[in-house]
């Protein structure tokens, strides 16, 4: 399976040893996979080696290899930093594939006088503070309500620079009279102060709940202290308000460690990530993340994905990290965590752990339920959408066209049909998401109708279909079909009603393509063309082609059943039984006396053999007897009495 590509031949002969990020390319030089490695040659030569040792999947991915591209960098974590870009950028093909945030919101803390706060979906990098992404709307707004109700934060985007606010441009709007602004804008509340509580707003953004509790009581006392009493009274407010916002948090531990806690639940090809973040020893939110394209990866190797992800879009490093397993790639994840602590000016260490008993193996289970609950209704999901990409377009717009409560995903159709009021039958054909279900056709056997009646023939197929044996046995449709108009349609409907099923009925009616609703005087038009109106004459025309189909078999049936119930001392359980068992009356007038035993019995038989061959020589009789009349009257000599015009002569053969 080896490229066998000069160039890329000799790239794998000159790796170098050093940390990067290599590319694999295929034949039309796109990106296939993207990887990182702490030494390039190692890593890139080891999927050429001992092929037979590799899984499917990278024996497929190394069949695709035409080509190979590295880029050099000075440490093994900037090379895990390019290749999360990249595999944001390029989405390769045999990469693990996690959804992107960016359908994710994120709080925002802008970068400017009097920093406004709100829910953004675009993270720009303008010097602003983002918080999440929060793949759980209801946590953010729960944080957003609190900060609102805590905190008197601007709501407005004015732009308050320090010439604008001394000239006066701006007034107070209606927040700063409820006392929800203090009114910067008008320079009633110094920056510093705002500042001040910006900075809180940051702690309690990143779960420092119980900081922000002694930093808010430290200024309301010294307020007292200082006999300004209406702030300190603004600042008991908050204190309160902070208090109830904190009772709401979940407290999963007794101590006051921050802690990340991941766990990923996974399923053939797909896989859901959890992350609690844990501050304090309360529950401050979580995080979750899909990935598809994971049928061979390890669960170490997923979980270095995760983690990568996680750490290079957070605003916080813990003290603790709990984990299922020990992640592949541990010494760059925590190379990275180190780095991305430093930049948030807390630089520390952080330890991964993997928990086996006791209370963080508690919490660390609650992770994992939470991650298998929501891969569960993932998949749910998922299967959703792909039975509805199924659905054609034609039952989409059934739906629409008719204004029905829900899809017609299954369509049960029923018609009628008799020869002059003899042998009438019904049939039940059956269609789900616009295809023909034959498993499902029914055919009916008319029983308490004399004559012909489509009417009460309708009316009685519709009661057997859903209140006999058949209700239990076949799934309700989604809308029900009567082929014919007001008067069928008025037959099933009744019907239906006494049996109080809801379940939609219309009639089609063949001449004009008219479709009718119960309790309706005038018939509905679909347009000529549309997918909805052939959808329904398909539909009505395949129980039409059934019912005749099945009205033939008994006709042609009862016919045969008639000749040979003709036979004295043959019933019609005989005639029957012999039609089944030889298939026709030919068969069975050529079939012998032991056949005939065998399916009847010896009397029955000897009756009907007997029957069949006095039949033959009575026939070969008379064949006989028409010969001798033909050579005499060939050998009477010609006269012109006797003599029959030639029209006459063919009179006389047609009579015959």
């Amino acid at each position: 399976m080896q490229t066998e590509t000069a160039s890329l031949q000799l790239k794998l002969k000159n790796l170098p040893t050093s940390p990067g990020v290599y590319q694999y390319k295929d034949r039309e030089g796109k990106v296939i996979y993207v990887g990182k490695a702490k030494n390039l040659r190692s890593r890139v030569q080891s999927y050429f080696r001992e092929l037979s040792d590799h899984s499917h999947k990278t024996r497929l991915l190394v069949s695709k290899i035409a080509d190979l591209e590295l880029i050099l960098t000075g440490s093994e974590v900037e090379a895990l930093i390019l290749e999360n870009n990249l595999i944001k950028q390029l989405k390769p093909r045999y990469n693990i594939n996690l959804r992107d945030d960016k359908t994710y919101p994120y709080i925002v803390i802008t970068n400017e006088r009097f920093p406004r706060i709100f829910p953004t979906r675009t993270v720009r990098r303008d010097g602003s503070k983002y918080f999440g992404p929060y793949t759980e709307s209801r946590q953010m707004r729960f944080l957003l309500d609190a900060i609102s109700e805590i905190f008197q934060v601007r709501s407005c985007d004015l732009k308050l620079s320090k010439e604008n606010v001394e000239a006066k441009k701006f007034k107070v709007c209606l927040d700063y009279h409820i006392k929800k602004c203090m009114g910067p804008c008008e320079g009633l509340q110094a920056e510093e102060d705002y500042n001040l509580m910006v900075a809180e707003i940051r702690k309690l953004l990143g779960g420092k709940t119980k900081d922000v509790l002694r930093s808010i009581e430290v200024r309301m006392k010294n307020y007292a202290k200082d006999l300004k009493f209406e702030q300190a009274a603004l600042l008991r407010r908050q204190y309160e308000a902070m208090e109830r916002y904190s009772s709401k948090q979940k407290v999963l531990s007794t101590d006051d460690i921050d802690r990340d806690i991941f766990s990923i639940a996974r399923d053939a090809d797909d896989a859901c990530g959890v992350a609690f973040k844990v501050r304090g020893g309360k529950l401050l939110g979580s995080q979750h993340y899909y990935f598809s394209n994971t049928l061979e990866v390890s669960g170490g190797e997923m979980l270095s994905k995760f983690l990568e992800k996680f750490y290079l879009e957070t605003d916080f490093i813990p003290d603790e990290i709990f984990v299922g397993e020990t992640p592949s790639e541990h010494e760059a994840i925590e190379a990275l965590i180190q780095k991305r602590s430093m930049e948030f000016n807390e630089p520390k260490r952080t330890e991964i752990i993997v928990p086996q008993i006791g209370d963080k193996a508690k919490l660390l289970k609650m992770c994992g339920d939470n991650a298998q609950h929501l891969l569960s209704e993932y998949l749910i999901q998922k299967e959703k959408r792909g039975e509805a990409l199924a659905i054609p377009q034609s039952v989409r717009s059934l739906e629409r066209d008719l204004r029905l409560p829900k899809m017609p995903r299954r369509i049960e159709c029923f018609d009628n049909s008799n020869f002059q009021g003899t042998d009438p039958v019904a049939s039940m054909v059956c269609f789900t998401d616009g295809k023909p279900r034959k498993s499902d056709y029914r055919k009916f056997k008319i029983k308490t109708v004399v004559g012909s009646d489509d009417f009460a023939s309708m009316a009685e197929v519709i009661e057997r279909r859903y209140a006999g044996s058949l209700s239990s046995e076949l799934p309700m449709p989604d809308l029900i079909v009567v082929d014919g108009g007001k008067g069928q349609l008025s037959s099933a409907h009744d019907v239906l009603q006494r049996l109080g099923i809801t379940t939609p009925v219309i009639g089609l009616a063949k001449k004009l393509e008219e479709v009718f609703f119960p309790m309706e005087q005038f018939a509905h038009n679909l347009p000529k063309t549309s997918s909805s109106l052939k959808l329904l004459q398909q539909v009505r025309d395949e129980a039409h082609r059934f019912a005749i189909t099945f009205h033939r078999e008994v006709r042609s049936k009862r016919t045969l059943q008639t000749e040979l119930t003709q036979i004295d001392g043959v019933g019609k359980g005989k005639a029957e039984k012999l039609l089944k068992t030889f298939g026709s009356v030919a068969q069975v007038e050529a079939a012998s006396l032991a056949a005939l035993t065998e399916a009847v019995g010896a009397k029955t038989a000897a009756v009907v053999r007997r029957y069949f061959d006095q039949s033959r020589n009575e026939v070969a009789q008379d064949g006989e007897a028409m010969r001798e009349l033909h050579i005499n009257e060939e050998s009477k000599p010609e006269s012109g009495e006797e003599h029959q015009p030639e029209a006459n002569s063919s009179e006389a053969n047609t009579d015959e």
